[in-house]
């Protein structure tokens, strides 16, 4: 497998005087999937953050372990929510955004044409983003991230900006595409589903300040995991039980929280 190790060790992180994550240890391995779950407000993101070196900790540390490919452009590569594609350009021109000024052209062309085929895209290069749906748009985001070869790829709630159907009809194909990626990678998202189909580790953390409640590993590769799977479904039941009631707690904490 390719990919970092990604090890945080004790971490601690405050917001002025409010404690977002206390004492938090885990590792994501090279080549597997962590996922990040949790009530709101415990901390998912700003987890994220720290292990991708966009925000300090206040406490303990997080270390990067491993060698970075000779063909990794970025080492950490993340992916919001938000698309970002220039609309003026098309999809293979929003893939080559961040190859260009950093390889020859013709290696460019060719990354560029590898990735579109691994994320399924490669009918669409000449396509303008306005023509594409939301699923396809976000799908070349994901083709974006990968162009670089990262060593890890961090997502922050990938697709929550999708409608339900939308993202239900995405969810297999995107578990399919970052198993054959085969990059370390730390997803954070608030759907359940979204955690059993894509983690291969699923970290739950309390409510805040965020601990490790549980980590549950799911050794199944992605590629096989299917919607219908009863077996993922017993899972998601069980991580539901493991943060209904900090759930129900943290919607108290913010209805009470005044305006």
């Amino acid at each position: 497998m390719s990919g970092l190790r990604l090890t945080v060790d004790r971490l601690t992180h405050r917001y002025g005087t409010l404690t977002a994550l206390r004492q938090v240890s885990l590792a994501a391995e090279p080549g597997r999937v962590m996922v990040l779950v949790g009530p709101s407000g415990c901390g998912k993101s700003t987890l994220l953050g720290l292990m991708g070196g966009l925000l300090a900790p206040s406490e303990g540390e997080v270390r990067c372990e491993g060698e970075v490919p000779d063909d990794c452009l970025n080492p950490m590569t993340y992916v919001f929510q938000d698309f970002a594609l220039l609309p003026w350009r098309t999809v293979a021109g929003n893939v080559a955004l961040v190859l260009e000024d950093r390889m020859p052209r013709p290696a460019c062309a060719e990354r560029v044409r590898a990735v579109l085929a691994l994320t399924g895209l490669a009918d669409f290069a000449d396509a303008l983003p306005k023509a594409l749906s939301g699923g396809m748009r976000q799908r070349v985001g994901i083709a974006r991230a990968l162009a670089v070869r990262p060593a890890c790829l961090l997502l922050d709630e990938p697709l929550s900006a999708l409608d339900a159907q939308t993202r239900d009809l995405l969810l297999e194909e995107f578990a399919a595409l970052i198993g054959r990626a085969g990059t370390t990678t730390v997803y954070v998202t608030h759907n359940l589903q979204e955690a059993v189909l894509l983690g291969q580790q699923i970290v739950v953390l309390s409510r805040r300040p965020g601990q490790v409640r549980e980590i549950l590993r799911l050794d199944r590769p992605l590629a096989g995991r299917s919607l219908a799977d009863a077996d993922l479904a017993e899972t998601e039941r069980r991580l539901w039980r493991m943060i209904r009631d900090d759930a129900a707690e943290a919607e108290r904490e913010r209805a009470d929280a005044p305006a």
